[in-house]
C-alpha cells in the first residue's frame, strides 16, 4: 500500500537491509515496531517492501525532530540492535527531506 503523506514538506527515511537465513522472531518484531511507530507524534506513514532477501521500508515523518525522537525510543533501539546481532547482513539507512511529491491514482 502507498503511504498517504500530507504536501510537502516532510521527511522520509529509507532503510535498505540483507537479511540472515530464518525468521528468528524478526516478523514478530517488525509487527511490533510498526505498532510503535504509528503512535510515534510526526509519524505519517510506511512502504515496505521484500524480495530475495532485500528490504527496502521508507518511513515518512514530519520532522527531524520526530525521527529523532523514534531513533532513541526505548524499545526501537533495543530492536535495533537485535537487528544488528540476528536479522541483518547489512543495512543501509537514508534519511531525506522531500520537497516535492507527485501522485497517479489510476482507474
Amino acid at each position: 500500500m502507498i503511504a498517504k503523506t500530507p504536501a510537502p514538506p516532510y521527511y522520509a527515511v529509507i532503510f535498505s537491509s540483507l537479511r540472515t537465513d530464518g525468521d528468528q522472531g524478526y516478523g514478530q518484531a517488525a509487527a511490533r515496531m510498526l505498532e510503535l511507530a504509528r503512535d510515534q507524534p510526526g509519524f505519517l506513514g510506511v512502504e515496505s517492501a521484500r524480495e530475495d532477501g532485500l528490504g527496502i521500508t521508507v518511513s515518512y515523518w514530519s520532522s527531524e525532530a520526530a525521527i529523532l525522537a523514534w531513533k532513541q525510543q526505548a524499545e526501537h533501539r533495543a530492536v535495533r540492535e537485535q537487528g544488528r546481532a540476528t536479522w541483518y547482513s547489512a543495512f543501509q539507512t537514508r534519511v531525506c527531506k522531500v520537497e516535492r511529491a507527485y501522485t497517479f491514482q489510476g482507474q
